[in-house]
């Protein structure tokens, strides 16, 4: 995965002009004076536009951004996700989850990527299947077809999860994941069981009306509380230039925190922003969103060490990372806002 990332970095390096790596620019006020200076910036998505990413489009729509003196372009990820376009200096920030971090922030070749906030508060990924047909619980996903994508970490956290019930984890099916719809997919049984994060593909099963089962990975085993998804930041420039890392963090945090107070107005804003997406499905996932953005924590974006360290711990003791991560390997709260 290392090995795709440091190539993605520098297929992507001229993806961005040298105006996307923090320039200043002026605007023209009435009469053709220059009214305020801002400074660019660049945000890379990890995926197609979504709810985790609704704050920064709220940010945007709201001109909390220009308020702080930034003009920011949201941008589509590599094919590699953000951690390419972010590590390369051509994106300032973008977001990643945690675990798909790891290999990334350790070892001689690490990137210089560091998680600089939550977007939410607790993994609410987990396996979702049809309702009634015994996988409620792990342990009923023997003898059934998983849709996996081959990844260790992945196939270790569901042998976790699966033995900690009591079963047999060489008894899951395991093929090939080709999936693109969930619900289409758990309809017409071509996979049983599907690795989901709820806010989405969770709410899009009820919004289509299909009845299943769900367990978290987070309820069964509190080392996968891990965080994901966040928001990543280029190490040089918060070294560089640490005020406008505050200032876009700022930004975000009145866009998230509207979000909370207000999702159907949420909505609306990720919609405009994003016409293709279904008015439904992004209405519903706000409403699910809306509590877990800043959970129980009163600062937002906060990040606990100890759940950070926690599952990287786990990650060294299984061996699933070829360099040790280290305490605190990754992470960093000092930019927030209070």
């Amino acid at each position: 995965m290392r090995k795709r990332i440091i190539a993605a970095v520098i297929c992507t390096a001229m993806v961005f002009s040298a105006a996307a790596c923090g320039t200043k620019k002026s605007t023209e006020g009435t009469g053709g004076e220059k009214s305020k200076e801002l400074k660019e910036v660049s945000f890379v998505l990890d995926w197609t536009p979504n709810t985790n990413h609704t704050g920064v489009y709220i940010a945007q729509e709201k001109g909390y951004f220009e308020e702080e003196g930034l003009k920011v372009e949201i941008a589509q990820p590599p094919e590699d996700g953000a951690e390419a376009l972010v590590a390369s200096g051509k994106a300032q920030f973008g977001v990643s989850f945690q675990d798909s971090m790891a290999p990334a922030v350790a070892g001689e070749n690490a990137l210089p990527i560091t998680a600089v906030a939550a977007l939410i508060q607790h993994n609410t990924s987990g396996i979702v299947s049809r309702a009634g047909e015994g996988m409620d619980t792990p342990k009923g996903m023997e003898g059934k077809k998983y849709a996996t994508w081959d990844m260790p970490v992945e196939k270790a956290m569901l042998k976790n999860v699966i033995e900690g019930d009591g079963g047999d984890f060489s008894k899951v099916e395991l093929i090939p994941s080709t999936v693109t719809d969930e619900v289409s997919a758990l309809q017409s049984k071509s996979v049983d069981a599907i690795w989901i994060f709820y806010a989405w593909a969770g709410v899009a099963t009820e919004v289509a009306g299909l009845e299943t089962d769900y367990f978290a990975f987070a309820d069964l085993n509190p080392v996968f509380d891990y965080y994901t998804p966040v928001l990543i930041a280029n190490n040089e420039f918060l070294k560089q230039d640490p005020d406008t890392a505050k200032a876009f963090l700022r930004a975000v945090k009145k866009g998230y925190e509207d979000a909370v107070e207000d999702p159907k107005g949420a909505a609306e804003i990720l919609c405009k922003a994003s016409p293709e997406l279904d008015t439904e499905l992004v209405q519903a996932s706000q409403e699910y969103l809306a509590d877990k953005y800043k959970g129980e924590v009163e600062q937002w974006g906060y990040i606990d060490p100890a759940r950070w360290n926690a599952f990287y711990h786990w990650l060294n003791e299984n061996q699933l990372v070829e360099s040790e991560l280290p305490e605190n390997a990754g992470f960093t709260n000092e930019y927030l806002p209070e």
